[in-house]
């Protein structure tokens, strides 16, 4: 295997992880409004991710910046052609992160009602845009000869990449679910369980629909095994969720994300984003890529530098692994 094709399966290793991790945090977002009654429970369901949040943000960062060394002509064509989409995500990822740590700086009830209601709206869009994104580069965009994107704005809004940003949506918002079940005590738990099943059953009917597709239009046999898979899991955690074993459906749930990413990126290789023009002007793991040494420095700095940073946040996640209610706010208790 040439270090190009491993650097293509690290990427895709790295959004896997940027996925299961900050999905269920865009979830526990959403499930703000969805879920929450009132603002105590609204605080439960933030510190639930107020310890971890920032430190799942660390694979998008790596995800783009592997991105950038070594497929230099994959980061240029797609940043500048979803520009916009592209621009909106980091808007919201930025709003998020000053949410989370204002909301609490004042004791006024509008200040934090506001920042609670733009926690909600920039963990629902990022959630919608990433499928929205991720199936374009799936199915091709319109890049010329020169390795440039030459579409507009509106050729993303295709009916296959809005399909694929409500599987995103949907899937966060069932893997915040369940993560929420399995992070708190007492009837915010059990409601968490309920509203599980609803939204799990909305995600298996478009998933199935948006990884058949993609089946039919760029899949081959493996891709096939990662749809049966993620297809499985998705059902399996539900009937986890049902049986109240909030752990193993959140593993599941897991499962699904890894499983549909995996496909995704099988139907894609070797292609690292498609032209809709002509196939002969994809870009490709090969004329995309950076130099032989390039690649090669950065195997070597990836290989020191991973193993540190997956201990440093298995940690946080092992101090921060106990339940929590409403009865555990200060406020609440005294």
């Amino acid at each position: 295997m040439e270090l190009h094709d491993v650097w293509f399966v690290l990427i895709a290793v790295l959004w896997t992880g940027y996925f299961f991790l900050e999905g269920f945090d865009f979830g526990v977002g959403i499930l703000t409004k969805l879920l929450a009654r009132d603002r105590l429970e609204k605080r439960v369901l933030i510190n639930t991710i107020g310890p971890v949040w920032d430190g799942n943000e660390v694979w998008l960062l790596t995800a783009g910046g592997a991105t950038f060394a070594a497929f230099p002509e994959w980061y240029a064509t797609l940043f500048s052609g979803f520009y916009l989409p592209l621009l909106i995500i980091l808007v919201c990822l930025i709003v998020r992160g000053v949410a989370f740590e204002y909301r609490a700086k004042r004791p006024e009830e509008n200040w934090q009602r506001n920042w609670e209601t733009a926690i909600f709206w920039t963990s629902l869009f990022p959630a919608f845009l990433w499928g929205v994104a991720f199936g374009n580069i799936v199915r091709g965009v319109k890049i010329d000869r020169n390795f440039e994107y030459v579409g507009n704005f509106w050729d993303l809004l295709n009916p296959y990449a809005l399909l694929g940003g409500l599987v995103t949506l949907t899937l966060f918002t069932f893997h915040g679910a369940v993560f929420t079940a399995l992070k708190t005590v007492g009837d915010i738990r059990e409601r968490a369980r309920r509203l599980a099943t609803v939204v799990g059953l909305a995600t298996a009917v478009v998933a199935l629909i948006f990884l058949l597709w993609t089946q039919v239009e760029s899949g081959d046999g493996k891709s096939l095994v990662a749809l049966i898979v993620a297809v499985a899991a998705l059902v399996a955690a539900l009937v986890a969720n049902q049986a109240g074993r909030e752990g193993w459906s959140f593993a599941l749930s897991g499962v699904t994300i890894v499983a549909a990413v995996a496909m995704l990126f099988l139907s894609l290789f070797p292609n690292v984003m498609p032209s809709s023009l002509n196939e002969n002007w994809s870009l490709t793991v090969t004329n995309a890529s950076s130099s032989p040494y390039t690649l090669k420095i950065m195997t070597w700095c990836a290989a020191i530098a991973t193993p540190i940073v997956l201990l440093y946040q298995g940690w946080t996640y092992w101090v921060f692994r106990k339940r929590i209610g409403t009865q555990h706010i200060a406020e609440a208790a005294h």
